[in-house]
């Protein structure tokens, strides 16, 4: 019962925050472009799955992937499973399995990203195949799994965030004078579309549940920012893919250039 409020509620909470943008795009389809829409049936059918996946969807996070992702937190720099006695000082190198755990979390979510999925599908019809859609995915998930094991790190190490992001930040710059012009706007989306309904509750739950329990943290403070690293990262890396296939695409044209000689 408690399950079926929490979805109703849910559903309509949904509800609410979809109604207006079906309103935005029927207002300017049928009064600023003059047109009918087609196919109104499917397309109210279609909305209908939207509100439903995403109720549905926003349910399990709350019920099973945020608890799930504090519990892990915890468990994970408990004193009993990191084998350290009551007392002792606590090395960043004993965190060994938040980071790993860090790193697949980031980078299966970000997988499962329904939002990455459609941009790399996009991307992958506009340049006519040049994108690959596995290869795009896989680059961005890299870069977020990269990303939360550094901001975890950071957490464990109690370093300021502002050192890490500005150092970040001067990789993209100096990355993007050298990426191919192509991929330069498609990166800087990439890290934008990974923070979205699957990574954010699951990175969120790592970081508070893991500034919760490292002794000498504060929450509020140290908490947050796995979101920012999971931004950056991804911008860094696919334009290193890119940079690697254009490499590598003109290693092979250079060695079959050679070979017809």
């Amino acid at each position: 019962m408690n399950v079926l409020m929490s979805f109703l509620e849910t559903f309509l909470l949904t509800v609410r925050d979809v109604v207006p943008i079906a309103i935005i795009l029927f207002g300017f389809q049928i009064g600023v472009l003059k047109r009918p829409v087609a196919n109104p049936k499917s397309v109210a059918l279609g909305f209908l799955y939207v509100i439903l996946g995403l109720s549905l969807f926003l349910v399990g996070l709350e019920k099973a992937l945020f608890p799930l992702g504090e519990t892990m937190a915890e468990q994970l720099t408990s004193p009993e499973f990191l084998g350290i006695v009551p007392g002792a000082i606590i090395k960043p190198s004993d965190y060994f399995w938040v980071y790993v755990f860090a790193f697949a979390i980031g980078f299966s979510t970000t997988i499962a990203e329904p939002s990455l999925i459609a941009v790399a599908i996009k991307a992958n019809q506009v340049s006519g195949g040049t994108i690959g859609v596995q290869g795009l995915r896989f680059a961005v998930a890299l870069g977020v799994a990269i990303g939360i094991s550094l901001g975890c790190y950071r957490i464990v190490k109690g370093d300021p965030i502002h050192y890490y992001i500005m150092a970040g930040y001067i990789l993209v710059v100096i990355q993007t004078f050298f990426a191919p012009k192509m991929i330069i706007p498609l990166a800087y989306d990439s890290g934008g579309v990974t923070t979205s309904t699957v990574t954010v509750p699951l990175v969120a739950a790592l970081g508070l549940g893991l500034a919760t329990n490292v002794p000498g943290r504060n929450p509020l403070i140290d908490g947050f920012g796995l979101i920012a690293f999971a931004s950056l990262f991804p911008m860094i890396t696919v334009m290193a893919y890119a940079k690697l296939v254009e490499f590598m695409s003109s290693k092979n044209t250079d060695k079959e250039s050679s070979d017809a000689i």
